[in-house]
């Protein structure tokens, strides 16, 4: 058992000692480790260059996520891959895939991104059915997979790891605290089950030079070493779903393409050579606290029973194409952590993503509901409101909501940036900011009938009771959104990846309905509902309490 020298450290044991595979057999029966020589060749050599054109174009960047109510970078550079109109959300960061490209979009005359960054795009969805077909074959038990099931010869390349949600400068916020126990490591109130085949919808791709930061924080709790990713349980994924990654090593700086991989396939030849433990894993892959400081360091994944300090921790060296599986509820019952070596590095994480509420179709559907109770003359273009029920003016708001908030937002704060690359969402999100102008005119209409003195009370006490509510969250949204756009970190950014503060708009746009601000209105609402005794009793018990 390994601990540090105080003796307060949890243990861990990694593949070269005893006990390691009664270890892993007992109590990390969901982590599966597939060798880079049981891959196909062919697979390989796609996902490798396809990783470095996608960073050679650049679009793999840091995200500006929501801790704690504060943003941070990411230390990981990456991006969203996954199935057309998919997201992925994570730490308050709604991330827009760029759409895998199985299809050849250029004969229907649809191109949205270049030759070479299709490919790329392509590659990774080839690995995607890959997993996709591997993960549903695995049996019960199946812990190693070592012997080639498709490819001549052993190809064990040079490839390094990456996995996970968060970094190391947020590893603090992962090791979690007890108000924050129930929410993060419980399902939702109706959670969605994994069931059937499993049907990989997105991938994190991953980028870190542990050479390029400035500090790596050590492991806290076992003493597993530095820290790129700290411990922590996957986020936005379907109930019981498994993930898989694939882990490629590469030189911070590539002279061009073809001597890379070159590079990489000698390395793979040389470590062939090496004999295997019993495990299956190379001996020199395994790190010794006691080894020679010239012994390279490999990227490893660390494994630990949440809230359990009794069960010792596990530690797994990934050599370069090696993959591993997280399978059945181990994402739920373990926290996980990635602990850097010394190249740079790639992953591609395979995710179920939780996305009943997350793709471009399910918010399209969204709009049609709130936009089916706005009527409009055909021949004037006036509108008016069809149904005046407190209840579908509420859905009407929540919807409005959504779509500025969940979706127009968190696009133009950073999902714009692939823009350059891939012009996919480009109309969707015009359609969508389109539909949201229509609700703004609803908005409008909504006030106006607030404020008809005309209307019986009691209804419009209800309706301005639902719009205060409405507003109040849309001023105060907006407000926060203004404030991330213009904080000091996003200003660090260069213009064509800095977070744009979009929808926007000035006091006299005469194109808009409603003004962005929307302190006055509320106040005319609030000096309405005061009018009514029922509403001032409320208020004033709510102050006494």
């Amino acid at each position: 058992l390994k601990t540090n020298s105080d003796n307060q450290k949890i243990p861990f044991l990694g593949p070269t000692e005893r006990g390691f595979q009664q270890l892993w057999d007992s109590s990390y029966t969901g982590l599966v480790l597939r060798r880079s020589c049981s891959l196909p060749v062919d697979l390989h050599a796609k996902v490798e260059a396809a990783f470095l054109t996608l960073r050679k174009k650049g679009s793999l960047l840091r995200d500006l996520v929501r801790v704690r109510d504060r943003d941070v970078f990411t230390a990981v550079s990456r991006a969203l891959l996954g199935e057309p109109g998919h997201t992925y959300r994570y730490l308050d960061t709604r991330l827009f895939a760029i759409p895998w490209h199985s299809e050849d979009n250029e004969l229907k005359g649809e191109t949205c991104c270049d030759p070479d960054f299709r490919a790329a795009c392509k590659a990774l969805w080839e690995l995607n059915n890959f997993f996709c077909s591997d993960v549903s074959q695995l049996k019960e038990g199946d812990r190693l997979v070592q012997d080639s099931k498709n490819s001549e010869g052993v190809d064990s390349e040079s490839r390094q790891s990456e996995e996970g949600d968060t970094e190391s400068n947020l590893s603090d916020y992962h090791i979690e605290d007890k108000e924050n126990r129930e929410s993060r490591c419980s399902p939702p109130s109706s959670p969605v089950l994994c069931s059937g085949p499993v049907q990989f919808n997105v991938t994190l791709l991953n980028y870190m030079d542990p050479a390029a930061m400035s500090q790596l924080k050590e492991e806290p709790y076992y003493g597993m070493g530095k820290m790129a990713v700290g411990w922590h349980h996957d986020e936005n994924l379907v109930t019981h779903s498994p993930v898989a990654v694939y882990s490629f090593r590469c030189w911070p700086a590539e002279p061009n393409l073809v001597f890379s991989l070159c590079l990489v396939r000698m390395e793979g030849e040389r470590r062939a050579e090496k004999a295997v433990t019993e495990t299956g894993i190379s001996e020199q892959t395994s790190e010794s606290s006691e080894g020679s400081s010239s012994e390279r360091t490999f990227w490893r994944i660390g494994l630990k029973v949440a809230w359990d300090i009794h069960t010792p921790g596990l530690i797994l060296p990934l050599e370069s194409g090696d993959c591993y599986y997280m399978r059945d509820d181990l994402n739920t019952t373990h926290q996980h952590c990635v602990l850097a070596g010394d190249t740079a590095r790639f992953s591609s994480t395979h995710r179920v993503a939780e996305c009943s509420r997350g793709t471009l179709a399910y918010i399209q559907t969204r709009c049609q509901e709130a936009l089916s109770n706005l009527c409009t003359d055909p021949e004037t273009g006036s509108h008016s409101l069809l149904a005046l029920l407190p209840t579908t003016l509420q859905h009407c708001e929540e919807i409005h909501n959504e779509v500025e908030f969940e979706w127009l937002r968190q696009y133009w704060f950073q999902g714009r940036r692939y823009t350059r690359f891939c012009s996919w969402w480009s109309g969707p999100m015009e359609q969508l900011e389109n539909d949201w102008r229509l609700m703004e005119t609803m908005t409008k209409l909504f006030l106006a009938m607030v404020e008809d003195d005309g209307r019986a009370e009691d209804n419009r006490r209800d309706m301005a009771e639902t719009l205060l509510s409405a507003l109040t969250d849309r001023h105060q949204q907006r407000q926060t959104w203004r404030d991330r756009c213009h904080s000091t970190l996003a200003q660090t950014l260069p213009p064509e990846e800095a977070p744009v503060d979009r929808p926007f708009w000035g006091v006299d746009d005469p194109s808009m309905p409603l003004p962005f601000d929307l302190a006055d209105i509320i106040n005319r609402v609030e000096s309405l509902l005061w009018r009514w005794p029922q509403f001032r009793s409320c208020l004033c018990l709510l102050c006494v309490t």
